[in-house]
């Protein structure tokens, strides 16, 4: 009897390291390249800038690069995330305020159904462009896997700050600050 338990053991913890592995590989972490550059002051080039994502309302598609010589913020949301309900008005108020310094808000739906994103904008009134993330790839790129983040580029396209989860006013401030310093 005592014979068969040893390689029942050993055939058990080999199983149980193959599945940590496979989890591993397939619970793989976020990329948070672009956290730690702006961490350190350095300001890298916002990812994927020349993809085309679909325009929420009309037809056509848009890339952050046409937004180049503006500041942007960035901000990746869906309809059914609570936190970008609540951060929506505070976004619309800072597009008002933006647009006056050759600067905007650019919103990105992730993986959310069309209709539904829509809807959200109609809800809060939301006036600034606003593009479709279908796949998740653009969001991903730039290390998004939860919602509501947000990241303010400067006008030569580059990250100067990010907020992974709600932002505040303070976060909209520093976009305001940069757009009126040119």
């Amino acid at each position: 009897m005592r014979s068969r338990v040893v390689p029942i053991l050993a055939t058990l913890a080999g199983a149980g390291l193959i599945g940590l592995l496979i989890y591993g590989v397939s619970a793989k972490s976020s990329n948070r390249t672009l956290d730690e550059q702006v961490a350190h002051g350095r300001a890298p080039v916002a990812p994927d800038a020349t993809r085309e994502l679909p325009l929420l309302t009309g037809h056509g598609q848009a890339a952050l690069a046409s937004f180049r010589g503006k500041v942007v913020v960035l901000n990746f949301w869906a309809s059914w995330c609570v936190p970008c309900q609540t951060e929506a008005p505070l976004l619309e108020r800072a597009q008002q305020r933006l647009l006056a310094h050759r600067a905007t808000v650019l919103g990105v739906t992730y993986l959310d159904a069309s209709p539904d994103s829509r809807a959200f904008a109609r809800r809060f009134h939301i006036t600034y462009p606003n593009v479709r993330d279908t796949t998740g790839d653009f969001a991903h790129a730039y290390g998004t896997d939860q919602l509501p983040e947000s990241f303010i580029l400067d006008r030569a396209g580059r990250v100067r700050a990010l907020s992974r989860g709600e932002i505040d006013q303070a976060f909209l401030n520093r976009a305001s600050a940069l757009a009126g310093s040119t």
